[in-house]
């Protein structure tokens, strides 16, 4: 019902963004090239495709051999214009998932800017070899050398209507324009045959290839002290813990599951995506874990999460004792190398001093 009540306003929005992509298709919106490899991420589904481990895989397979810059609009940071993520990254200046990305890969060039032309500008003073960026599907005033666009596999752009009552911030048509389509959350048991048929289902160009990742959940790592080891006997199948999780994500369905592999007694407290925590929300959290009458409970957020409430300064002993976060990577279900060898051999033959 709601998604009919909504339908009018989807079609209003439609016609707006389909001229608008009319306007740059006609040169009359202009899409700035760059002389240097630059490759984006993103998605046309609103929301939890998985963009920053992805930003994260091309990072681990470039940054050795090549000088590269990771530029992203810092969503719902508190600042304006270009900046440069420092050796302190903070949520506040430059967003949670490019301060996450600084944290893991220190080494890397990381910054922000809302208008990503003059991000990139910014940028090539530091002699790159190429510049990523993070959810730029959508901002064609950069036209990037290799456009990859991500598809949740449990949300399929076939089914979905576009914003408000659905979910796409653009027709699926825009899909035309990625180079390569990867299909994301897949199932670890996913069999040759479904990929050949949800492939065939996206019906790609004849330059596009499509590829399937799924997730790949790391060892419990403590938010605040490398020293504090996780308990060990959480253990998958042991079900002994009361586990009290808090997400600030736009999709938790897939972390949740994963944890229930832990225990069945999961309390949840899901605020909105790129959640900021304040003493209201960490209160909440601090005393439901005090009343949990079990002596086997702990606290667990994601990896996004975890940057965020670091940050806040007020926090108990007792919740940094017990507070954990799970990182994740992504595995290529097949053709890992055939994908990392395009991503290289673009950037080898594109780079400036080629």
């Amino acid at each position: 019902m709601l998604r009919k009540l909504l339908f009018p306003l989807s079609i209003i929005y439609g016609i707006i963004i389909s001229f608008r992509n009319f306007l740059f298709d006609i040169n009359f919106l202009k899409s700035k090239e760059f002389n240097i490899p630059v490759i984006s991420v993103g998605n046309i589904t609103a929301g939890g495709t998985g963009k920053t481990p992805h930003v994260e895989y091309l990072i681990s397979i470039l940054s050795s051999k090549y000088k590269i810059a990771i530029l992203s609009r810092g969503y719902k940071r508190k600042t304006k214009g270009f900046v440069l993520a420092d050796t302190s990254p903070n949520s506040e200046k430059i967003g949670d998932e490019p301060a996450q990305i600084k944290n893991k890969f220190p080494d890397t060039i990381v910054a922000v800017d809302e208008k990503r032309v003059n991000g990139i500008k910014n940028l090539l003073i530091n002699n790159l070899d190429a510049i990523i960026l993070d959810d730029a599907y959508q901002h064609r005033y950069v036209k990037p050398g290799l456009s990859i666009l991500l598809i949740d596999f449990n949300r399929p752009i076939s089914n979905d209507f576009l914003l408000p009552a659905g979910n796409l911030r653009e027709h699926r048509k825009a899909q035309k324009r990625a180079d390569i389509i990867i299909i994301t959350k897949s199932p670890n048991n996913i069999k040759p045959i479904d990929i050949g048929l949800l492939s065939k289902k996206i019906n790609p160009e004849y330059y596009q290839k499509i590829f399937f990742t799924n997730l790949i959940y790391g060892k419990l790592q403590s938010v605040f002290s490398k020293t504090i080891q996780s308990p060990s006997d959480f253990l998958i199948g042991s079900n002994i813990y009361t586990i009290v999780v808090f997400t600030g994500i736009a999709y938790t369905k897939p972390f949740l599951e994963y944890l229930n592999n832990y225990s069945k007694d999961i309390i949840h407290f899901n605020f909105n995506d790129h959640s900021n925590y304040d003493e209201k929300k960490i209160n909440k959290i601090f005393s439901t874990f005090e009343k949990i009458n079990n002596n086997k409970k702990i606290i667990i957020t994601t990896e996004k999460d975890a940057v965020k409430i670091k940050e806040y300064d007020k926090l108990n002993n007792i919740l940094k004792q017990n507070m954990f976060y799970i990182p994740i990577e992504i595995n290529f279900i097949d053709k890992k190398e055939e994908f990392d060898n395009q991503i290289i051999r673009y950037v080898n033959e594109n780079k400036r001093n080629n």
